[in-house]
C-alpha cells in the first residue's frame, strides 16, 4: 500500500466519519435525553436528502437546495415528535421500537409515491466538482474536502453550544438527569421536541451532502442507521464527544481496513485468499471494535451519566 493510497483513504475515512457523525449526534441527544430507541432516525436522513435533490433542481442551486432540505426536514422531525413520538415517550423500549419502524415503513413509501421508485439525481455541484492537488502528485476531490470542513464546523458548533450555552446546559442536564431537570423546572418537553429538529436537521445536512456522492433512494437510511447505533454504543449514550470520537473511529476503521485488510492478506496467503476473505473479514471490524470497547468500557468510551 503506497503512502498516497493510504493518506486517500485515511480522508475518505475521515469524511465518512464527520458525515456518522452528523447522523450519530441526533440520534444519541434523543437516545441519552428521551430514553428512546428511534429507528426512525434513518428515514429523517432519506427524507432530508430527497428534499434536498429536489429543491437543488427546482432552483437550481445546490446551496439554496441543502438549505431547504434542512429546514423542511427540521419542520418534518418536530412534527412528527409533535404528534406522534410524545405518546412514545412512557412507553417500553419494544413498543418505541414497533412504533418507530412503522413510521419508517411509512415514510419509505411516502417517499416512493412521491418521488417515485427510482434514484433521484443530485449532482455535484460546479464549483467543487473537480480535484484539489494537496501536494505535489497527490489530489483529492474537493468536495469531500468541502464535506470534511462542514462536519469540523458543525462539531466545533455543537460543542459550543451545547458547553457554553443555557439550551446545552440544560440538554446536558437533560441527558444525565432528566428527572432532575424536569424537577428544577426546565421545560423538558420544549426540550425534547427542539432536540428533535436539531437532530433531523443534522440529518438533512447529512443526507444532502451525501447525495451527490451515493444514490438518494427509498430505504437509503437503513443501512447508514445500523452505522449509526454503533456509534453511538462506541461513544456512550447522550454524550456528543463520544458521538464525535466513535464516529470518527468508525469512519476510519471501515474506509482504511477495506483497503488495509485485503493488502495484508494478499501478502500474507496470496491474492486468491486476499480478494475472497479480505472484504468479509473487513466489513466486521468496525463490529469487532464496538465488542471491544463494550468489553473494556461497557457504558461506551464517554457515557453521559458517567
Amino acid at each position: 500500500m503506497t503512502a498516497a493510497l493510504f493518506a486517500e483513504q485515511a480522508l475518505n475515512g475521515l469524511q465518512f466519519g464527520l458525515m456518522l457523525f452528523l447522523l450519530a449526534a441526533g440520534l444519541t441527544l434523543v437516545f441519552g435525553i428521551m430514553d428512546m430507541i428511534n429507528l426512525a432516525h434513518g428515514s429523517l436522513y432519506m427524507v432530508g436528502a430527497y428534499l434536498t435533490a429536489a429543491a437543488t433542481q427546482a432552483s437550481g442551486s445546490f446551496l439554496a437546495g441543502l438549505g431547504a432540505g434542512i429546514v423542511g426536514t427540521a419542520a418534518f422531525g418536530m412534527a412528527l415528535e409533535v404528534a406522534v413520538l410524545r405518546r412514545l415517550y412512557q412507553r417500553d423500549h419494544l413498543s418505541q421500537v414497533l412504533g418507530t419502524f412503522a413510521i419508517l415503513l411509512m415514510c419509505n413509501e411516502a417517499v416512493r409515491m412521491v418521488w417515485g421508485s427510482q434514484p433521484l439525481m443530485l449532482n455535484l455541484p460546479a464549483a467543487v466538482a473537480g480535484p484539489v492537488t494537496l501536494t505535489p502528485g497527490f489530489v483529492y476531490p474537493a468536495f469531500r474536502l468541502v464535506i470534511i470542513g462542514v462536519g469540523i464546523a458543525v462539531a466545533l458548533a455543537l460543542y459550543l453550544l451545547i458547553t457554553r450555552t443555557r439550551v446545552g446546559m440544560q440538554v446536558r442536564a437533560g441527558a444525565s438527569n432528566r428527572e432532575m431537570a424536569q424537577a428544577m423546572g426546565g421545560n423538558v418537553r420544549w426540550l425534547f421536541t427542539l432536540v428533535f429538529g436539531a437532530g433531523a436537521a443534522l440529518c438533512a445536512l447529512a443526507g444532502g451532502l451525501l447525495g451527490p456522492l451515493l444514490a438518494v433512494q427509498v430505504g437509503m437510511g437503513e443501512s447508514i442507521l445500523i452505522l449509526a447505533f454503533v456509534v453511538v454504543v462506541i461513544g456512550g449514550i447522550g454524550s456528543v464527544r463520544g458521538a464525535l470520537v466513535g464516529a470518527l473511529l468508525v469512519g476510519l476503521v471501515d474506509t482504511v481496513g477495506r483497503t488495509a485488510v485485503p493488502w495484508a492478506l494478499g501478502g500474507l496467503l496470496g491474492p486468491a485468499a486476499a480478494s475472497g476473505a479480505g472484504p468479509a473479514i473487513a466489513s466486521i471490524l468496525i463490529y469487532v471494535l464496538m465488542a471491544g470497547v463494550l468489553f473494556w468500557r461497557p457504558e461506551g468510551l464517554f457515557p453521559a451519566r458517567g
